[in-house]
Protein backbone atom coordinates (compact mmCIF):
# COMPACT_ATOMS: atom_id res chain seq x y z
CA UNK A 1 0.00 0.00 0.00
CA UNK A 2 1.56 3.29 -0.76
CA UNK A 3 2.10 6.02 1.40
CA UNK A 4 0.27 9.54 1.44
CA UNK A 5 2.63 11.82 0.38
CA UNK A 6 0.80 14.77 2.45
CA UNK A 7 1.53 12.23 5.67
CA UNK A 8 5.01 12.12 4.91
CA UNK A 9 6.00 16.53 4.16
CA UNK A 10 3.84 16.39 7.80
CA UNK A 11 6.16 13.81 9.54
CA UNK A 12 9.46 15.53 7.49
CA UNK A 13 8.31 19.15 8.67
CA UNK A 14 7.97 17.62 12.84
CA UNK A 15 11.59 15.94 12.21
CA UNK A 16 12.90 18.67 10.44
CA UNK A 17 15.04 20.20 13.38
CA UNK A 18 15.62 16.96 15.36
CA UNK A 19 19.47 15.67 14.95
CA UNK A 20 20.35 11.77 13.92
CA UNK A 21 17.23 11.08 11.55
CA UNK A 22 17.43 9.48 8.66
CA UNK A 23 14.72 9.05 6.21
CA UNK A 24 14.43 5.06 4.70
CA UNK A 25 11.61 3.42 2.11
CA UNK A 26 10.93 0.30 4.06
CA UNK A 27 7.56 -1.97 4.52
CA UNK A 28 5.95 -0.75 1.50
CA UNK A 29 5.90 3.14 3.33
CA UNK A 30 8.75 5.17 5.01
CA UNK A 31 10.51 5.01 8.11
CA UNK A 32 12.65 7.75 9.94
CA UNK A 33 15.23 5.85 12.09
CA UNK A 34 17.08 7.25 15.06
CA UNK A 35 20.51 6.79 15.21
CA UNK A 36 19.75 3.70 13.34
CA UNK A 37 16.94 2.73 15.29
CA UNK A 38 13.55 2.69 14.11
CA UNK A 39 11.51 5.37 15.42
CA UNK A 40 8.36 5.71 13.49
CA UNK A 41 6.86 5.71 9.91
CA UNK A 42 4.03 6.22 7.51
CA UNK A 43 2.38 3.29 5.84
CA UNK A 44 -0.62 3.74 3.39
CA UNK A 45 -2.58 6.55 5.26
CA UNK A 46 -1.50 6.03 8.65
CA UNK A 47 1.06 6.69 11.15
CA UNK A 48 3.43 4.26 12.91
CA UNK A 49 5.66 4.98 16.04
CA UNK A 50 7.99 2.28 18.43
CA UNK A 51 6.74 3.30 22.21
CA UNK A 52 8.71 0.71 23.45
CA UNK A 53 6.93 -2.49 25.56
CA UNK A 54 6.88 -0.34 28.69
CA UNK A 55 4.98 2.34 27.29
CA UNK A 56 2.65 0.18 25.03
CA UNK A 57 -0.06 0.15 27.03
CA UNK A 58 0.03 4.02 27.66
CA UNK A 59 0.16 4.74 23.98
CA UNK A 60 -2.64 2.23 23.44
CA UNK A 61 -4.78 4.34 25.39
CA UNK A 62 -4.03 7.79 23.20
CA UNK A 63 -6.67 8.25 20.76
CA UNK A 64 -6.48 7.04 17.22
CA UNK A 65 -3.67 4.55 18.48
CA UNK A 66 -3.77 0.40 17.85
CA UNK A 67 -1.31 -2.65 17.96
CA UNK A 68 0.62 -2.50 15.47
CA UNK A 69 0.35 -5.64 13.59
CA UNK A 70 1.98 -6.97 9.82
CA UNK A 71 2.03 -10.68 10.30
CA UNK A 72 -1.11 -11.76 11.98
CA UNK A 73 0.65 -10.82 15.15
CA UNK A 74 1.28 -7.71 17.09
CA UNK A 75 4.33 -6.21 17.30
CA UNK A 76 4.94 -5.48 20.82
CA UNK A 77 6.58 -1.99 21.74
CA UNK A 78 4.99 -0.76 18.22
CA UNK A 79 1.53 1.08 17.75
CA UNK A 80 -0.39 2.47 14.65
CA UNK A 81 -1.76 5.39 15.02
CA UNK A 82 -4.60 7.06 12.40
CA UNK A 83 -3.75 10.11 10.65
CA UNK A 84 -6.34 12.60 12.50
CA UNK A 85 -5.22 11.67 16.08
CA UNK A 86 -1.50 12.64 15.49
CA UNK A 87 -1.87 15.84 13.24
CA UNK A 88 -1.06 19.25 14.34
CA UNK A 89 0.14 19.18 17.79
CA UNK A 90 -0.55 15.31 17.91
CA UNK A 91 2.19 14.23 15.95
CA UNK A 92 4.73 15.73 17.80
CA UNK A 93 3.72 13.95 20.92
CA UNK A 94 4.18 11.07 19.34
CA UNK A 95 7.90 11.49 18.20
CA UNK A 96 8.38 12.46 21.35
CA UNK A 97 6.94 9.45 22.96
CA UNK A 98 9.08 7.39 20.73
CA UNK A 99 12.02 9.29 21.10
CA UNK A 100 12.02 8.76 24.87
CA UNK A 101 12.04 5.25 23.73
CA UNK A 102 14.72 4.90 21.22
CA UNK A 103 16.84 7.31 22.82
CA UNK A 104 17.65 4.08 25.53
CA UNK A 105 18.87 2.27 22.09
CA UNK A 106 22.37 1.48 21.48
CA UNK A 107 23.16 3.65 18.40
CA UNK A 108 23.66 1.79 15.35
CA UNK A 109 26.05 1.83 12.42
CA UNK A 110 25.21 1.77 9.08
CA UNK A 111 24.91 -2.61 8.54
CA UNK A 112 22.66 -2.16 11.62
CA UNK A 113 25.28 -3.13 14.10
CA UNK A 114 24.86 -2.02 17.71
CA UNK A 115 27.89 0.82 18.11
CA UNK A 116 27.59 1.07 21.79
CA UNK A 117 25.87 3.90 24.13
CA UNK A 118 25.61 7.25 23.79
Amino acid sequence: MPFDPHLAELMRAALARRCGIVEKRMFGGLCWMLDGNMLCGLVGGRFMFRAGPAQEAEALTRPGASPMDFTGRPMRGYVWVEADAAEDDGLAAWIDLATCFVATLPVKGPKGLARGRR
